[in-house]
Formats: C-alpha cells, structure tokens, sequence
C-alpha cells in the first residue's frame, strides 16, 4: 500500500505536532522533536503494511522517535534552558478571555502529562488522540485490561493534579 506523505501530513500533521508537545515543553526542542517525527514517518511509510491503520502507525513511529530524543536529551541536556513561553510573541492579552483560559488549561495538562514515566505518557497521549484499548495495547506491548487500568488511574491522578493546582 503506497502512502502520499502529502496526504498523511494533511490528515496527521495536528496530531504529531501534539505527539510532539506531549514529549517537550520548551518550544526550541519541540520543534526539533517535530521535525525528527516528520522526517522518521517520511522515511517510514515505505516499509508501511497495512497490518493497522495509518493513525496507529504514524503515532508509533512518533511515539519511537520521541521516546529516542528525550534519551538523547537525557544523555546531553542543554546547557542552559530558557523558558520560551515568556517571550512569545502571542501573548494570552491578545486573545479573547475564552480562548486564552482554554489555551492555559492545555498547558497545564501537557506539563503534567509531560511529568509522566514513559509509559503512562504513551498510554495517555494516545489515549488522548483517539485511539482504542486495542489499538494502544498492540502498540505498547500491554493488554487491553492493563491499558483501561492505566488510564483510569492517570486520569484521576491528573485530575486530582490539576484541581490542586487551582
């Protein structure tokens, strides 16, 4: 089966991009996680089967090359790490109330899934993307009933860590 990188880049673009925030806050290195995402499921789509759907295959080659460069950012961290949120030029100020508060609470919830074990970080993101028990147990290597468990848990323990933030 022969993919247009074009068309999964239209379909799924969104989706690694926040493959991408889940895994990196500062903005530098989320791009830079990006595009190591975008060129490893460019590279990828060749060996693609059609032994899941194209969603399942692209978060796991995403959620691979992620996993890679939070080690690599592990074994040489950056020297100094600024925080680029403070210098965005979109500033909440120049969004509407709504807007602005959805956008925090987005933060919020990908700081702490970013505070995660790996796995549970796996788990919730794709999770979060849609996908079904089945499809994030084959992709993790997990059964089905380890997958409900896990997310039940992580979401209480998020909800119960956001609440305690406000």
């Amino acid at each position: 089966m022969k993919l247009s990188f074009k068309e999964v880049w239209d379909k799924y673009g969104a989706l690694l991009s926040r493959v991408a925030s889940s895994y990196e806050a500062n903005d530098a290195l989320k791009q830079e996680l990006l595009q190591e995402i975008v060129i490893a499921v460019w590279q990828a789509l060749e060996r693609f089967e059609g032994r899941s759907s194209v969603k399942v295959y692209v978060l796991k080659v995403a959620h691979n090359r992620a996993v890679s460069h939070v080690a690599s950012q592990v074994r040489h961290p950056q020297a100094e790490e600024w925080d680029d949120q403070a210098y965005s030029p979109s500033s909440p100020a120049a969004t509407p109330h709504g807007h602005a508060e959805q956008n925090q609470q987005l933060d919020r919830l990908l700081a702490e899934i970013r505070q995660l074990p790996l796995e549970q970080k796996q788990v919730i993101t794709m999770s979060l993307e849609g996908l079904t028990y089945e499809e994030i147990s084959q992709l993790s290597g997990l059964t089905q009933t380890h997958v409900g468990v896990m997310i039940n848990r992580i979401k209480k323990s998020l909800s119960k860590r956001l609440n305690d933030e406000q």
